[in-house]
C-alpha cells in the first residue's frame, strides 16, 4: 500500500482546561483529530469554530476535523476560517453531500466523508473520486472510550480494493493492539484518543501505533 501511516490523536480524550500544553504533548502526531459534535446528530456536545481558531494558533501539526453535525454544509465555512485541513462530514447527515463535498473543495481543504458501523460503503464509494479520505467508524460516533468494532473491518477491505490510494481513516477503540486489525484491513490513518493522551509517554505512544501499524501492513 502506497499510503502513508498517519496518527491523529483526538483531543476529545485530552484535558480541555490545558488544551496548549496537551497539544505540546502530541506534537510528534501526523495529525490532530478535533471532534465536533452538535447534541442532535450525536447525542453529545463538544466545541465549535471558535475553539479550533484558537488552538490553531498555538499548533502547527495540520487539524483533522471531524463534523459529527446535522447540517454540516452550513459550518464548513466556519470550520475552513477557523484553520481546518481536512474537513470530514457524515454521509448520514441532512445536508446534500455533494454539494457539501464541493464546499469544502471550493474553500481550498480537503474533504473526507464518514460511515457509521452500520451504514453500508455504497453511500461513499460514489464520492470517492472527489475526497481525499474515507473515515470508516469502528464505534458508534458520540462519545470517545467505546470499544472497536472488528465488524466494520470487510468495510475497510472493499473500500480499499475500489481505490488503492485513499486515505482511510479509523475511528474509536484504536490503541497498540486493535491498530494492527485495522491496518492489516487496509486502513492508514488512525484517530487514537484514550491510547495517547491517556499514556505517560505520549510521543511513545504514537511512535508505538505508528509501529504496530506498518508492522501489520
Amino acid at each position: 500500500m502506497k499510503n502513508d501511516i498517519k496518527i491523529s490523536p483526538s483531543i476529545l480524550a485530552s484535558d480541555y482546561a490545558n488544551l496548549q500544553s496537551e497539544l505540546e504533548r502530541i506534537s510528534t502526531s501526523d495529525l490532530i483529530h478535533v471532534d465536533v459534535m452538535d447534541g442532535h446528530f450525536v447525542p453529545n456536545i463538544s466545541i465549535g469554530a471558535p475553539v479550533v481558531a484558537s488552538i490553531k494558533k498555538v499548533c502547527n501539526v495540520p487539524f483533522d476535523v471531524h463534523l459529527m453535525i446535522s447540517n454540516p454544509i452550513d459550518y464548513v465555512e466556519d470550520f475552513a476560517n477557523a484553520g481546518a485541513d481536512i474537513i470530514c462530514f457524515h454521509t448520514e447527515c441532512d445536508s446534500d453531500v455533494e454539494k457539501t463535498v464541493d464546499k469544502i473543495i471550493s474553500l481550498g481543504k480537503k474533504p473526507a466523508l464518514a460511515i457509521k458501523p452500520a451504514t453500508p460503503i455504497d453511500d461513499v464509494v460514489k464520492y470517492l473520486d472527489k475526497l481525499s479520505m474515507v473515515l470508516v467508524m469502528t464505534v458508534e460516533p458520540g462519545f470517545g472510550g467505546q470499544s472497536f468494532m472488528e465488524s466494520t473491518m470487510p468495510k475497510i477491505e472493499a473500500i480499499r480494493k475500489i481505490n488503492p490510494d485513499i486515505d482511510i481513516e479509523v475511528d474509536g477503540g484504536i490503541n497498540p493492539e486493535t491498530i494492527k486489525i485495522a491496518s492489516r484491513a487496509g486502513a492508514n490513518v488512525f484517530v487514537a484518543g484514550s491510547a495517547v493522551f491517556k499514556s505517560e509517554n505520549p510521543a511513545q505512544t504514537i511512535a508505538l501505533l505508528k509501529k504496530n501499524a506498518a508492522d501489520a501492513q
